[in-house]
Protein backbone atom coordinates (compact mmCIF):
# COMPACT_ATOMS: atom_id res chain seq x y z
CA UNK A 1 0.00 0.00 0.00
CA UNK A 2 1.33 3.00 -1.12
CA UNK A 3 2.35 6.01 1.86
CA UNK A 4 0.25 8.56 2.06
CA UNK A 5 2.19 12.03 0.76
CA UNK A 6 3.44 15.27 2.59
CA UNK A 7 1.27 17.72 2.59
CA UNK A 8 3.28 20.11 0.70
CA UNK A 9 3.22 17.44 -2.39
CA UNK A 10 -0.59 16.75 -2.22
CA UNK A 11 -1.31 20.64 -2.35
CA UNK A 12 0.68 20.51 -5.34
CA UNK A 13 -1.22 17.41 -7.04
CA UNK A 14 -4.43 19.07 -6.23
CA UNK A 15 -3.49 22.23 -8.02
CA UNK A 16 -1.87 20.31 -10.71
CA UNK A 17 -5.21 18.37 -11.68
CA UNK A 18 -7.42 21.48 -10.86
CA UNK A 19 -5.93 23.89 -13.25
CA UNK A 20 -5.74 21.04 -16.04
CA UNK A 21 -9.18 19.53 -15.37
CA UNK A 22 -11.08 22.64 -16.55
CA UNK A 23 -8.86 22.82 -19.89
CA UNK A 24 -9.61 19.04 -20.23
CA UNK A 25 -13.50 19.49 -19.34
CA UNK A 26 -13.85 22.04 -21.77
CA UNK A 27 -12.12 20.58 -24.05
CA UNK A 28 -15.13 17.85 -24.52
CA UNK A 29 -17.56 19.68 -22.54
CA UNK A 30 -18.52 21.53 -25.80
CA UNK A 31 -19.05 18.46 -27.82
CA UNK A 32 -22.73 17.65 -26.39
CA UNK A 33 -23.68 21.02 -26.02
CA UNK A 34 -22.91 21.42 -30.19
CA UNK A 35 -26.37 20.52 -31.49
CA UNK A 36 -28.22 23.03 -28.72
CA UNK A 37 -25.75 25.52 -29.99
CA UNK A 38 -26.21 25.27 -33.45
CA UNK A 39 -30.29 25.02 -32.73
CA UNK A 40 -30.06 28.76 -30.78
CA UNK A 41 -26.99 30.46 -32.53
CA UNK A 42 -27.49 28.46 -36.20
CA UNK A 43 -24.96 27.85 -38.78
CA UNK A 44 -24.63 24.12 -39.53
CA UNK A 45 -22.20 21.70 -39.07
CA UNK A 46 -19.47 24.67 -39.77
CA UNK A 47 -20.42 26.16 -37.15
CA UNK A 48 -20.28 23.36 -34.95
CA UNK A 49 -16.75 22.41 -36.09
CA UNK A 50 -15.06 25.92 -35.53
CA UNK A 51 -16.82 26.24 -31.90
CA UNK A 52 -14.61 23.27 -30.99
CA UNK A 53 -11.61 23.98 -33.23
CA UNK A 54 -11.18 27.66 -32.25
CA UNK A 55 -10.16 26.08 -29.18
CA UNK A 56 -7.61 23.79 -29.97
CA UNK A 57 -6.12 26.14 -32.59
CA UNK A 58 -5.08 28.37 -29.92
CA UNK A 59 -4.32 25.88 -27.33
CA UNK A 60 -2.54 24.12 -29.82
CA UNK A 61 -0.83 26.79 -31.28
CA UNK A 62 0.03 28.66 -28.10
CA UNK A 63 0.72 25.96 -25.96
CA UNK A 64 4.33 25.85 -26.92
CA UNK A 65 4.69 29.34 -25.69
CA UNK A 66 3.41 28.57 -22.35
CA UNK A 67 6.14 26.13 -21.86
CA UNK A 68 8.72 28.56 -22.36
CA UNK A 69 7.40 30.60 -20.37
CA UNK A 70 6.62 28.75 -17.77
CA UNK A 71 10.01 27.02 -17.64
CA UNK A 72 11.56 31.11 -17.95
CA UNK A 73 9.18 32.81 -15.74
CA UNK A 74 7.63 30.07 -13.08
CA UNK A 75 4.98 27.92 -13.21
CA UNK A 76 2.86 29.91 -10.67
CA UNK A 77 2.84 32.68 -12.36
CA UNK A 78 2.14 31.20 -15.90
CA UNK A 79 -0.96 29.35 -13.73
CA UNK A 80 -2.22 32.29 -11.99
CA UNK A 81 -2.46 34.12 -15.71
CA UNK A 82 -3.98 30.78 -17.05
CA UNK A 83 -6.76 30.80 -14.84
CA UNK A 84 -7.55 34.32 -14.40
CA UNK A 85 -7.90 34.41 -18.51
CA UNK A 86 -9.74 30.94 -18.86
CA UNK A 87 -12.26 32.23 -16.39
CA UNK A 88 -12.95 35.91 -18.21
CA UNK A 89 -13.38 33.70 -21.31
CA UNK A 90 -15.95 31.66 -19.92
CA UNK A 91 -18.11 33.87 -18.95
CA UNK A 92 -17.58 35.91 -22.64
CA UNK A 93 -18.84 32.22 -24.30
CA UNK A 94 -21.61 32.12 -21.87
CA UNK A 95 -23.12 35.76 -22.77
CA UNK A 96 -22.06 35.21 -26.62
CA UNK A 97 -24.99 36.21 -28.88
CA UNK A 98 -23.96 35.32 -32.07
CA UNK A 99 -22.06 32.58 -33.74
CA UNK A 100 -18.95 35.00 -34.31
CA UNK A 101 -19.19 36.08 -30.72
CA UNK A 102 -18.81 32.41 -29.81
CA UNK A 103 -16.04 31.64 -31.54
CA UNK A 104 -13.32 34.69 -30.72
CA UNK A 105 -14.31 33.92 -26.74
CA UNK A 106 -13.67 29.59 -27.50
CA UNK A 107 -10.56 30.93 -29.53
CA UNK A 108 -9.38 33.40 -26.52
CA UNK A 109 -10.49 30.01 -23.57
CA UNK A 110 -8.17 28.14 -25.40
CA UNK A 111 -5.33 30.54 -25.46
CA UNK A 112 -5.88 30.74 -21.75
CA UNK A 113 -6.25 27.08 -21.38
CA UNK A 114 -2.49 26.85 -23.07
CA UNK A 115 -1.06 27.90 -20.08
CA UNK A 116 -2.34 25.54 -17.56
CA UNK A 117 -1.56 22.28 -18.48
CA UNK A 118 2.26 22.38 -19.24
CA UNK A 119 2.88 24.51 -16.35
CA UNK A 120 0.99 21.86 -13.97
CA UNK A 121 2.75 19.00 -15.59
CA UNK A 122 5.99 20.61 -15.16
CA UNK A 123 4.96 21.64 -10.90
CA UNK A 124 4.72 17.64 -10.51
CA UNK A 125 7.91 16.60 -12.42
CA UNK A 126 9.77 19.36 -10.41
CA UNK A 127 7.95 18.51 -7.08
CA UNK A 128 7.78 14.79 -7.14
CA UNK A 129 10.82 12.21 -7.43
CA UNK A 130 11.22 8.63 -8.90
CA UNK A 131 7.94 6.01 -7.37
CA UNK A 132 6.52 8.87 -6.35
CA UNK A 133 6.55 10.96 -9.37
CA UNK A 134 5.27 8.13 -11.26
CA UNK A 135 2.33 7.64 -9.12
CA UNK A 136 1.41 11.75 -9.11
CA UNK A 137 1.97 11.80 -12.81
CA UNK A 138 -0.54 8.53 -12.76
CA UNK A 139 -2.96 10.29 -10.78
CA UNK A 140 -2.64 13.04 -12.60
CA UNK A 141 -3.49 11.75 -16.00
CA UNK A 142 -6.61 9.71 -14.48
CA UNK A 143 -8.08 12.50 -13.46
CA UNK A 144 -7.48 14.87 -16.05
CA UNK A 145 -8.46 12.25 -18.93
CA UNK A 146 -11.87 11.58 -16.90
CA UNK A 147 -12.67 15.27 -17.22
CA UNK A 148 -11.85 14.67 -21.31
CA UNK A 149 -14.85 11.83 -21.17
CA UNK A 150 -16.94 12.98 -18.61
CA UNK A 151 -17.57 16.68 -20.11
CA UNK A 152 -20.12 15.67 -22.16
CA UNK A 153 -22.24 13.80 -19.26
CA UNK A 154 -21.62 17.28 -17.27
CA UNK A 155 -22.76 19.17 -20.70
CA UNK A 156 -25.83 17.22 -21.46
CA UNK A 157 -27.25 17.60 -18.09
CA UNK A 158 -26.81 21.09 -18.17
CA UNK A 159 -28.32 21.56 -22.01
CA UNK A 160 -31.23 19.62 -20.84
CA UNK A 161 -32.43 20.50 -17.67
CA UNK A 162 -30.97 24.36 -17.89
CA UNK A 163 -28.87 25.90 -20.55
CA UNK A 164 -25.86 25.11 -22.84
CA UNK A 165 -24.76 28.32 -21.48
CA UNK A 166 -24.68 27.64 -18.02
CA UNK A 167 -22.53 24.54 -18.87
CA UNK A 168 -19.13 27.09 -19.06
CA UNK A 169 -19.52 28.69 -16.60
CA UNK A 170 -18.86 25.84 -13.97
CA UNK A 171 -15.48 26.44 -14.19
CA UNK A 172 -15.58 29.38 -12.61
CA UNK A 173 -15.75 27.15 -8.99
CA UNK A 174 -12.60 25.06 -9.90
CA UNK A 175 -10.81 28.38 -11.18
CA UNK A 176 -11.72 29.88 -7.66
CA UNK A 177 -10.76 26.82 -5.69
CA UNK A 178 -7.15 26.52 -7.37
CA UNK A 179 -6.01 29.87 -7.09
CA UNK A 180 -6.88 29.91 -3.39
CA UNK A 181 -4.82 26.45 -3.14
CA UNK A 182 -2.20 28.50 -4.37
CA UNK A 183 -1.92 31.42 -2.38
CA UNK A 184 -1.83 28.60 0.39
CA UNK A 185 1.11 26.68 -1.57
CA UNK A 186 2.91 30.07 -0.65
CA UNK A 187 6.02 29.89 -2.91
CA UNK A 188 8.43 32.47 -4.43
CA UNK A 189 9.60 30.98 -7.66
CA UNK A 190 13.31 31.38 -9.05
CA UNK A 191 13.31 32.81 -13.00
CA UNK A 192 15.56 33.27 -15.15
CA UNK A 193 16.99 36.50 -15.74
CA UNK A 194 18.43 35.75 -19.08
CA UNK A 195 15.10 34.32 -20.51
CA UNK A 196 14.00 35.16 -24.16
CA UNK A 197 10.68 34.31 -25.74
CA UNK A 198 10.16 34.04 -29.49
CA UNK A 199 7.13 36.09 -30.27
CA UNK A 200 7.70 36.04 -34.03
CA UNK A 201 7.80 31.89 -33.69
CA UNK A 202 4.60 31.92 -31.40
CA UNK A 203 2.91 34.07 -34.35
CA UNK A 204 4.33 32.13 -37.38
CA UNK A 205 3.13 28.95 -35.17
CA UNK A 206 -1.08 30.74 -34.82
CA UNK A 207 -1.33 31.86 -37.94
CA UNK A 208 0.01 29.01 -39.97
CA UNK A 209 -2.30 26.29 -37.95
CA UNK A 210 -5.39 28.97 -38.03
CA UNK A 211 -4.95 29.47 -42.05
CA UNK A 212 -4.70 25.85 -42.31
CA UNK A 213 -7.70 24.73 -40.61
CA UNK A 214 -9.70 27.48 -42.05
CA UNK A 215 -8.84 25.86 -45.06
CA UNK A 216 -10.25 22.51 -44.39
CA UNK A 217 -13.36 23.17 -42.43
CA UNK A 218 -14.58 25.46 -45.47
CA UNK A 219 -13.02 23.01 -48.56
CA UNK A 220 -16.91 21.36 -48.47
CA UNK A 221 -18.35 24.68 -48.89
CA UNK A 222 -16.53 26.11 -51.43
CA UNK A 223 -14.30 23.12 -52.90
CA UNK A 224 -10.12 22.85 -53.40
CA UNK A 225 -10.78 25.06 -56.39
CA UNK A 226 -11.51 28.09 -54.70
CA UNK A 227 -8.65 30.84 -54.08
CA UNK A 228 -10.68 31.37 -50.44
CA UNK A 229 -9.88 27.49 -49.85
CA UNK A 230 -5.86 26.88 -51.68
CA UNK A 231 -4.71 30.72 -50.32
CA UNK A 232 -4.89 30.85 -46.60
CA UNK A 233 -4.05 26.25 -46.94
CA UNK A 234 -0.71 27.45 -48.95
CA UNK A 235 -0.32 30.23 -46.77
CA UNK A 236 -0.57 28.72 -43.51
CA UNK A 237 1.62 25.82 -44.59
CA UNK A 238 4.04 28.00 -45.45
CA UNK A 239 4.26 29.94 -42.54
CA UNK A 240 4.10 26.68 -40.35
CA UNK A 241 7.22 25.78 -42.63
CA UNK A 242 8.98 28.72 -41.16
CA UNK A 243 8.11 28.31 -37.89
CA UNK A 244 10.08 25.44 -37.99
CA UNK A 245 12.84 26.94 -39.75
CA UNK A 246 12.81 29.54 -37.02
CA UNK A 247 12.99 26.87 -34.75
CA UNK A 248 16.31 26.04 -36.04
CA UNK A 249 18.08 29.45 -36.00
CA UNK A 250 16.45 31.48 -33.29
CA UNK A 251 18.23 31.64 -29.63
CA UNK A 252 15.53 30.71 -27.93
CA UNK A 253 12.67 28.88 -29.43
CA UNK A 254 9.53 27.51 -28.20
CA UNK A 255 9.70 24.17 -30.04
CA UNK A 256 13.37 22.93 -28.94
CA UNK A 257 13.48 20.55 -32.41
CA UNK A 258 16.53 18.98 -30.19
CA UNK A 259 14.50 17.41 -28.03
CA UNK A 260 13.21 15.22 -30.48
CA UNK A 261 16.49 13.44 -30.46
CA UNK A 262 15.29 11.30 -27.68
CA UNK A 263 14.05 8.34 -29.17
CA UNK A 264 11.05 7.92 -27.18
CA UNK A 265 10.32 11.49 -27.05
CA UNK A 266 9.58 11.41 -31.08
CA UNK A 267 8.19 8.28 -30.86
CA UNK A 268 6.12 8.48 -28.53
CA UNK A 269 4.44 12.33 -29.95
CA UNK A 270 4.16 10.52 -33.40
CA UNK A 271 1.98 8.02 -31.33
CA UNK A 272 0.29 11.09 -29.37
CA UNK A 273 -0.73 12.83 -32.93
CA UNK A 274 -2.90 9.06 -33.93
CA UNK A 275 -4.12 8.63 -30.65
CA UNK A 276 -5.51 11.64 -29.83
CA UNK A 277 -6.49 12.69 -33.29
CA UNK A 278 -8.66 9.30 -32.71
CA UNK A 279 -9.68 10.61 -29.65
CA UNK A 280 -10.88 13.65 -30.99
CA UNK A 281 -12.62 12.33 -33.74
CA UNK A 282 -14.66 9.40 -31.83
CA UNK A 283 -15.50 12.49 -28.77
CA UNK A 284 -16.95 14.60 -31.93
CA UNK A 285 -18.71 12.01 -33.78
CA UNK A 286 -20.17 10.09 -30.98
CA UNK A 287 -21.75 13.15 -28.77
CA UNK A 288 -23.36 14.66 -32.14
CA UNK A 289 -24.72 11.66 -34.01
CA UNK A 290 -26.18 10.11 -30.71
CA UNK A 291 -28.37 13.30 -30.65
CA UNK A 292 -29.03 14.13 -34.40
CA UNK A 293 -28.85 10.78 -35.81
CA UNK A 294 -30.11 8.12 -32.79
CA UNK A 295 -32.32 10.72 -31.29
CA UNK A 296 -31.01 10.53 -27.51
CA UNK A 297 -31.45 13.90 -25.18
CA UNK A 298 -28.35 15.76 -24.48
CA UNK A 299 -28.28 14.16 -21.19
CA UNK A 300 -28.41 10.55 -22.54
CA UNK A 301 -25.78 11.04 -25.28
CA UNK A 302 -23.19 12.13 -22.41
CA UNK A 303 -23.90 9.65 -20.11
CA UNK A 304 -23.19 7.22 -23.15
CA UNK A 305 -19.19 7.56 -22.28
CA UNK A 306 -19.46 7.32 -18.53
CA UNK A 307 -18.42 3.48 -18.93
CA UNK A 308 -15.31 4.93 -20.33
CA UNK A 309 -14.69 8.36 -17.52
CA UNK A 310 -15.52 5.04 -14.33
CA UNK A 311 -12.24 2.49 -16.43
CA UNK A 312 -10.19 5.97 -16.78
CA UNK A 313 -10.85 6.71 -12.54
CA UNK A 314 -10.62 2.61 -11.59
CA UNK A 315 -7.96 1.53 -13.77
CA UNK A 316 -5.57 4.72 -14.94
CA UNK A 317 -2.71 5.10 -12.04
CA UNK A 318 -2.46 1.29 -11.83
CA UNK A 319 -1.81 0.80 -15.35
CA UNK A 320 0.88 4.13 -14.56
CA UNK A 321 2.23 1.85 -11.94
CA UNK A 322 2.53 -1.70 -13.97
CA UNK A 323 3.97 0.54 -16.92
CA UNK A 324 6.43 1.99 -14.22
CA UNK A 325 8.00 -1.50 -13.27
CA UNK A 326 7.63 -3.48 -16.57
CA UNK A 327 8.13 -0.29 -19.02
CA UNK A 328 6.01 1.21 -21.33
CA UNK A 329 6.05 -0.21 -24.67
CA UNK A 330 3.15 -2.81 -24.32
CA UNK A 331 0.88 -1.10 -22.78
CA UNK A 332 1.38 2.34 -25.01
CA UNK A 333 0.92 -0.60 -28.14
CA UNK A 334 -2.29 -2.97 -26.69
CA UNK A 335 -4.16 0.28 -25.47
CA UNK A 336 -4.09 1.53 -28.96
CA UNK A 337 -5.24 -1.48 -30.39
CA UNK A 338 -8.13 -2.00 -27.56
CA UNK A 339 -9.49 1.12 -29.07
CA UNK A 340 -9.06 0.45 -32.39
CA UNK A 341 -11.46 -2.25 -32.00
CA UNK A 342 -13.87 -0.84 -29.49
CA UNK A 343 -14.23 1.75 -32.73
CA UNK A 344 -14.86 -1.50 -35.17
CA UNK A 345 -17.83 -2.24 -32.52
CA UNK A 346 -19.06 0.79 -33.32
CA UNK A 347 -20.33 -0.62 -37.06
CA UNK A 348 -22.79 -2.46 -35.32
CA UNK A 349 -25.24 0.35 -35.13
CA UNK A 350 -28.00 0.56 -36.75
CA UNK A 351 -31.09 2.56 -37.51
CA UNK A 352 -32.72 0.32 -34.98
CA UNK A 353 -30.74 1.87 -32.43
CA UNK A 354 -29.50 0.21 -29.08
CA UNK A 355 -27.32 1.68 -26.48
CA UNK A 356 -26.85 -1.50 -24.26
CA UNK A 357 -25.89 -3.41 -27.24
CA UNK A 358 -24.15 -1.37 -30.00
CA UNK A 359 -22.71 1.42 -28.36
CA UNK A 360 -22.02 -0.10 -24.24
CA UNK A 361 -19.93 -2.41 -26.07
CA UNK A 362 -17.17 -0.34 -27.49
CA UNK A 363 -17.54 2.39 -24.75
CA UNK A 364 -16.48 -0.42 -22.38
CA UNK A 365 -13.46 -1.84 -24.50
CA UNK A 366 -12.66 2.18 -25.13
CA UNK A 367 -12.35 2.61 -21.69
CA UNK A 368 -10.16 -0.21 -20.70
CA UNK A 369 -7.98 0.69 -23.73
CA UNK A 370 -7.94 4.17 -22.93
CA UNK A 371 -6.95 3.29 -19.31
CA UNK A 372 -4.07 1.21 -20.30
CA UNK A 373 -2.50 3.92 -22.88
CA UNK A 374 -2.39 7.16 -21.20
CA UNK A 375 -0.22 7.30 -17.91
CA UNK A 376 2.25 5.30 -19.68
CA UNK A 377 2.45 7.51 -22.21
CA UNK A 378 3.02 10.43 -20.72
CA UNK A 379 5.71 9.49 -18.53
CA UNK A 380 7.21 7.63 -21.46
CA UNK A 381 7.75 11.26 -23.33
CA UNK A 382 8.01 13.11 -19.91
CA UNK A 383 10.95 10.64 -18.65
CA UNK A 384 13.08 10.91 -21.73
CA UNK A 385 13.27 14.51 -21.13
CA UNK A 386 15.61 16.29 -18.34
CA UNK A 387 13.45 17.39 -15.24
CA UNK A 388 14.61 21.44 -16.05
CA UNK A 389 12.99 20.69 -19.33
CA UNK A 390 10.00 19.51 -18.07
CA UNK A 391 7.48 22.26 -18.89
CA UNK A 392 8.51 22.73 -22.79
CA UNK A 393 8.53 19.06 -23.16
CA UNK A 394 4.74 19.00 -21.26
CA UNK A 395 4.07 21.98 -23.65
CA UNK A 396 5.31 20.07 -26.77
CA UNK A 397 3.26 16.84 -26.20
CA UNK A 398 0.08 18.40 -25.32
CA UNK A 399 0.47 20.84 -28.38
CA UNK A 400 0.84 17.84 -30.45
CA UNK A 401 -2.57 16.16 -29.17
CA UNK A 402 -4.61 19.17 -29.77
CA UNK A 403 -3.19 20.01 -32.91
CA UNK A 404 -3.77 16.43 -34.41
CA UNK A 405 -7.34 17.07 -32.79
CA UNK A 406 -7.97 20.23 -34.26
CA UNK A 407 -6.80 18.57 -37.76
CA UNK A 408 -8.41 15.52 -37.66
CA UNK A 409 -11.90 17.56 -36.22
CA UNK A 410 -11.04 20.18 -39.19
CA UNK A 411 -11.32 17.31 -41.72
CA UNK A 412 -14.64 16.05 -40.11
CA UNK A 413 -16.85 17.12 -43.43
CA UNK A 414 -14.42 15.03 -45.74
CA UNK A 415 -14.81 12.08 -43.47
CA UNK A 416 -18.49 11.74 -43.42
CA UNK A 417 -19.17 12.93 -46.59
CA UNK A 418 -20.53 16.17 -45.33
CA UNK A 419 -23.53 14.81 -43.41
CA UNK A 420 -23.06 13.03 -39.95
CA UNK A 421 -25.82 10.27 -40.96
CA UNK A 422 -25.30 6.77 -40.12
CA UNK A 423 -23.21 5.68 -43.22
CA UNK A 424 -21.03 8.96 -41.90
CA UNK A 425 -21.02 7.85 -38.27
CA UNK A 426 -19.70 4.13 -39.70
CA UNK A 427 -16.98 5.94 -42.17
CA UNK A 428 -15.79 7.98 -39.01
CA UNK A 429 -15.37 4.98 -36.86
CA UNK A 430 -13.31 3.25 -39.53
CA UNK A 431 -11.27 5.87 -39.66
CA UNK A 432 -11.07 6.12 -35.66
CA UNK A 433 -10.02 2.46 -35.98
CA UNK A 434 -7.44 2.75 -38.49
CA UNK A 435 -5.19 6.19 -36.28
CA UNK A 436 -5.65 3.96 -33.05
CA UNK A 437 -3.77 1.45 -35.30
CA UNK A 438 -1.58 2.96 -36.31
CA UNK A 439 -0.54 4.98 -32.92
CA UNK A 440 0.10 1.37 -31.54
CA UNK A 441 2.06 0.48 -33.98
CA UNK A 442 4.16 3.26 -34.29
CA UNK A 443 4.43 2.67 -29.99
CA UNK A 444 5.34 -1.30 -30.70
CA UNK A 445 8.14 -0.26 -33.65
CA UNK A 446 9.45 3.24 -31.98
CA UNK A 447 9.06 2.62 -27.63
CA UNK A 448 11.94 1.67 -25.79
CA UNK A 449 11.84 0.33 -22.27
CA UNK A 450 14.15 2.23 -19.81
CA UNK A 451 17.14 -0.24 -18.61
CA UNK A 452 16.04 -1.60 -15.46
CA UNK A 453 18.31 -1.10 -12.47
CA UNK A 454 19.79 -3.92 -10.97
CA UNK A 455 18.26 -4.60 -7.19
CA UNK A 456 20.64 -5.68 -4.84
CA UNK A 457 19.77 -8.93 -3.24
CA UNK A 458 18.57 -9.19 -0.07
CA UNK A 459 20.52 -10.84 2.60
CA UNK A 460 17.52 -11.09 5.34
CA UNK A 461 16.69 -14.64 6.06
Amino acid sequence: MAEPLPRRQRLVLAIAVLASFVAFLDGTIVNVALPAIDRELGGGLVTQQWTVDAYLITLGALILLAGSVSDAFGRILVLRIGLIGFGIASVAIAAAPDPLVLVIARAAQGAAGAFLVPSSLALITSTFRDAAQGRAIGIWTSLTTGAMVVGPLIGGLFVDLLSWRLAFLINVVPIAVTLWLLRRLGEREQRRPDARIDWIGAALCTLGLGAAVFALIEQPNLGWGSPVIWGPLAAGLLMFGLFLVRQRTTRAPILPLDLFRARNFWTGNIATAFVYGALALNGFVVAVYLQQGAGLTATLAGLASLPITLMMILLSARFGTLAGRHGPRLFMTAGPLLMAAASLLLLTVSPEFSYWWQVLPSMLVFGLGLAVTVSPLTSAILGAIETERSGIASAVNNAVSRVAGLLVVATIGLIVGGRLDLDGFHRAAIVTAVLMLVGGLVSWVGIRNPARVPQPESTAH
